[in-house]
């Protein structure tokens, strides 16, 4: 990861050198251990300040939607230098997808695309630790993780262990449709997702919805997995609107409910697994559960998977006459 990191710095040097960019979208080193915060930087000089770990977890295309809007208000020139940004490839797909809903323009931006060897899972780590706390970490070039527990004692983990659901499943680690791709191996694609669905589709509608319950009956609507949502970019969020309310904004069960509802359909063709609302929730609920469950039935359905194409819309933004209505008409028992 040392060796991309620095492959990343020397090509953001040149690209503000030769003037192409004007600032870049990327990660630094976070104030607690093993963690990584977004960090724009606007001169050469700051690139020195960039970071690539498997702790580069936020999907930093969350903030395209806002640099659409503001390029929306003062068009850039033509040949003016645009905003760079660094991708995995969940947030490659992610970005693709906004491309599609016109929220920002392929012409405004410089995709860096790096290869993706899966990224740490936080929980797992302070789960392995609980009994003498994790204070750093060190990552080798073979996969290996070097902890250092705050009694100073070390220990050799293998990072396969410990990497997220989210990464453990993706078919797609290598950045779609990058301006500049950063050498390097990525992880091999999965063989398998969708595995964790196998026991929640084999329950009944009921049991089903008692799952959904009781995982709801957890949220106090801080809306954090809304804001880690490179999707939600909505100015005015049907969840909060009051002129009409379409929903209330309480933490009664129904709100919540409805609130969740509302969300999941919208990922429904959108969602590219990047779990940036899984880590966000405070209350550990399992919302890749349900937005998987989604992906799943696009994919199926329509044999779409989102972020592969910039030509082709997502499935709920079409019609054809020819498209099953069974859902509708026959709904399953």
């Amino acid at each position: 990861m040392r060796k991309q990191q620095a492959e990343l710095i020397d090509i953001i040097k040149k690209l503000f050198r030769d003037k192409k960019i004007s600032q870049v979208i990327g990660y630094e080193k976070g104030t607690m251990p093993f963690t990584t915060r977004p960090r724009f930087i606007k001169s050469e000089k700051e690139a020195d300040l960039l970071v690539w770990n498997s702790f580069c977890t936020n999907n930093v295309a969350v903030y395209l939607p806002e640099l659409g809007k503001k390029l929306k208000r003062e068009s850039r020139k033509p040949g003016e230098a645009v905003t760079a940004i660094v991708a995995k490839g969940c947030d490659a797909r992610s970005i693709v997808s906004l491309l599609v809903e016109n929220q920002v323009k392929t012409e405004d931006i410089h995709v860096i695309g790096m290869p993706c060897t899966g990224m740490v899972d936080l929980k797992k780590i302070k789960a392995f630790t609980k009994d003498d706390p994790a204070a750093a970490c060190e990552e080798t070039d073979d996969g290996m993780l070097k902890i250092k527990t705050k009694s100073n004692k070390i220990i050799e983990v293998k990072k396969e262990d410990f990497i997220a659901e989210g990464c453990a499943e993706c078919k797609y680690p290598v950045a779609e449709f990058p301006d500049t791709l950063v050498p390097g191996k990525a992880r091999d694609a999965a063989s398998v997702s969708y595995k964790n669905l196998d026991e929640f589709e084999s329950k009944t509608a009921d049991e089903r919805w008692q799952v959904f319950k009781d995982e709801f009956s957890k949220c106090i609507r801080c809306y954090a997995c809304r804001q880690a949502c490179p999707n939600c970019y909505c100015s005015d969020c049907f969840a909060v609107r009051t002129k009409p309310e379409w929903i209330g904004q309480s933490d009664e069960m129904t709100d919540v409910m409805v609130y969740h509802i509302g969300r999941i359909f919208h990922q429904a063709g959108r969602c590219v697994g990047c779990d940036a609302c899984v880590r966000a929730c405070p209350m550990n609920i399992d919302l890749r559960l349900f937005t998987q469950k989604m992906v799943k039935d696009v994919e199926e359905m329509f044999q779409f998977v989102p972020g592969l194409s910039k030509d082709t819309d997502p499935p709920l933004c079409t019609f054809q006459q020819d498209d099953s209505d069974c859902f509708i008409t026959e709904p399953s028992p």
